[in-house]
């Protein structure tokens, strides 16, 4: 099954740029197969509608603001997602929450979907991830791994990446 795995957020706004740094770690450290794609999302908004159609599944990397202590991570799945951003838990959940809606109402809705985040210590404006973050960004990349051996896809740790 096709798989999108995109990173969303603005990376001019520290942690708010968490997605986007995920995928470019998985990037840098894992091969993946061809019916696997990583995508920065950026702040694309509805533009993402486009790249999201044709794939079977979608895994989400976000900031998420649920409250908890910085650092914390989050797994929400299909219904979940769409019920999380409608309560507004993402910093630019506007945006996705109408793609989600939009995707449903075409017909292009992934058949999975799912989010993985972490919940941000700064917001402000600096192109580095909080020390906080920084130092649990390996945990929210070990879930995301923990997901995609969940779909039963297999990846391959770059020789270069290896301690």
């Amino acid at each position: 099954m096709r798989t999108l795995l995109l990173g969303i957020g603005n990376i001019l706004l520290s942690d708010e740029g968490l997605g986007v740094r995920a995928v470019e770690e998985l990037k840098s450290r894992f091969k993946f197969p061809p019916y696997v794609e990583l995508m920065d999302g950026g702040t694309l908004g509805m533009d993402l509608l486009y790249f999201m159609e044709g794939f079977e599944r979608l895994l989400v990397i976000d900031a998420v603001l649920g409250g908890n202590p910085p650092g914390t991570l989050y797994k929400f799945s299909d219904g979940e997602v769409k019920a999380y951003f409608k309560r507004k838990v993402s910093a630019h959940e506007l945006g996705f929450q109408e793609i989600l809606a939009l995707a449903d109402l075409l017909g292009k809705r992934p058949n999975e979907i799912v989010l993985v985040g972490m919940e941000p210590e700064s917001l402000n404006i600096s192109l580095e991830l909080s020390t906080t973050v920084k130092e649990r960004l390996h945990l929210l990349i070990e879930e995301v791994l923990k997901q995609l051996d969940d779909w039963g896809i297999e990846y391959e740790e770059l020789e270069h990446t290896r301690a």
